[in-house]
């Protein structure tokens, strides 16, 4: 058996450090996984804003204390930090990028202040690839792969081809670019080009659309394999246009290096038997403690649970792409039938709105929080029968694959992950409802369907939350995969 991997996993957002979605569970769970199986992952990541360092046991590294970086004629000064990230019986080591120029805020992507992106966030993120380059010889220590994620991590493998290809202690490193979402690209005028390092031939080589530049299509270009998060995704990119979002060529051209690894879940923090933050915890043997938590999820907002009658979840961004315009139509008449509904999240203002006005509306029915609070989702998994996943698109999407674990039966359109985790209940092995086009008469004809079981045949319904609970998303399988993905990618340069 081949030793293990050295891996710098590279991502602009980490649990619980930073979070806006699932990018965040993935970048403290995956490598914790990879660790588990005797590779050495490590985590880098901007630090945003002030952290409480004593509290995430953040420590100084004196040899990357103050260190200078010039891009073009300014000098910048930033300091690497270390912490552990720990798990049930895995850890791994995460450096904390800190730099007042481009991270002393702490919003992610967005300023906190405006609520719009940072004006600067082509500058932030290529120093930030930059830098994570230039520390690995101050480091002592050579990563096999890096791996990177989104756009904000996309140029590291332009660099590495262009800038640093020569370079004796870093040039031959093998990248992996993981999409987690191709709508998010960090597209920027072409003006953004001359604040990089990168050399005139990138824009011949990589053939950007006039004026425009492109983190992800140079990194979909120089990235030595790519990787979605789901199996269904990676053929969606490549072979349908409203997928690609203008990347087919780019994904035509790199379509042999291109392969789908479905995400997993971390069963040390969603996982019901052991959840701390949930009131009752059950198995699927233990199907009426689920209900008990229902019970007191809604006595939390001041509803009655009723016999009979579905508590429906909707924990998600309220974007377009998570399917909420779909939602947004069918609400009048879902609102008509025999259920409740809860919905989670923040988005676009003019939903924020919409939901405002239909709370007041349907006070015994919708109960509604625009606040995103990660221990109500718990509270949700647990306590609601249904969770509603409509998406335009999904690459993966961890709500629903909490939802299964939690016995939470999801009501989802046919695409991406949902496709590669979600079963239709009329097929063996069913564990939940699907409809095909994305359509808010095919979304409410499934939902309808969902109630109705639920409501005539509580026995083959509990048979169904059961199936869910049963499957297993762990990381352990996932982390292979990835492992068999740097063992091809290295081999010419490994001894085994």
């Amino acid at each position: 058996m081949a030793k293990g991997y050295n891996v710098l996993f590279v991502s602009s957002e980490v649990f619980p450090y930073s979070k806006t979605g699932g990018l965040a569970d993935i970048s403290n769970s995956l490598p914790q996984a990879m660790n588990s199986l005797g590779n050495e992952v490590r985590i880098i990541t901007p630090k945003y804003g002030s952290l409480d360092e004593r509290r995430l046991q953040i420590h100084e590294i004196k040899r990357l204390k103050d260190l200078i970086m010039p891009v073009h004629d300014k000098k910048y000064k930033f300091s690497i930090k270390s912490s552990f990230i720990h798990g049930k019986n895995t850890k791994a080591q995460i450096y904390l990028l800190e730099n007042q120029d481009f991270f002393k805020n702490k919003g992610i992507y967005l300023n906190s202040r405006t609520k719009r992106d940072f004006d600067n966030n082509d500058e932030r993120y290529f120093f930030f690839c930059k830098a994570v380059l230039e520390i690995l010889e101050i480091l002592q220590w050579k990563p096999d792969v890096i791996h990177c994620n989104d756009w904000q991590t996309a140029l590291i493998p332009a660099l590495l081809k262009t800038v640093y290809k020569d370079d004796p202690h870093i040039g031959n490193i093998k990248t992996v670019l993981t999409i987690h979402n191709l709508g998010y690209q960090g597209d920027f005028p072409l003006s953004t080009f001359a604040k990089t390092t990168l050399p005139e031939k990138v824009l011949t080589d990589v053939g950007f659309a006039k004026g425009r530049f492109n983190y992800l299509r140079a990194g979909l270009h120089y990235a030595d394999k790519v990787t979605t998060v789901s199996e269904k995704y990676a053929e969606e990119i490549r072979t349908n246009k409203e997928y690609s979002f203008g990347m087919e060529d780019v994904l035509t051209t790199r379509k042999k290096d291109i392969s789908g690894i479905l995400n997993g879940i971390d069963y040390s923090l969603w996982n019901p038997s052991v959840d701390k933050i949930i009131t009752y915890r059950y198995t699927s043997q233990e199907i009426p403690l689920k209900y008990e938590n229902k019970r007191e999820l809604l006595k939390r907002f001041g509803f009655q649970m009723k016999e009979g009658v579905p508590l429906i979840g909707f924990i998600s961004r309220l974007v377009e792409s998570k399917g909420f315009e779909l939602i947004q139509k069918v609400l009048p008449e879902l609102m008509q039938e025999d259920c409740q509904l809860i919905i989670l999240g923040t988005g676009e203002e003019e939903y924020h709105k919409f939901l405002m006005h239909e709370k007041k509306k349907y006070p015994a029915k919708l109960i509604v929080n625009l606040v995103f609070d990660e221990d109500l989702a718990h509270h949700i998994q647990a306590g609601a029968d249904m969770i509603l996943a409509p998406s335009k698109y999904e690459p993966c999407g961890l709500t629903h694959l909490y939802s299964l674990v939690y016995g939470t039966v999801p009501i989802a359109r046919d695409t991406g992950g949902l496709s590669d985790t979600i079963t239709d209940y009329k097929k063996a092995g069913g564990n939940g409802f699907l409809f095909n086009k994305f359509d808010s008469k095919e979304l409410l004809k499934t939902i309808q369907t969902a109630i109705s079981l639920y409501k005539k045949n509580r026995p083959k319904w509990n048979m169904l939350v059961r199936t869910c609970m049963g499957l297993d998303f762990s990381w352990k399988v996932s982390a292979t995969k990835y492992m068999n993905l740097y063992k091809n990618l290295t081999a010419k340069n490994k001894t085994f």
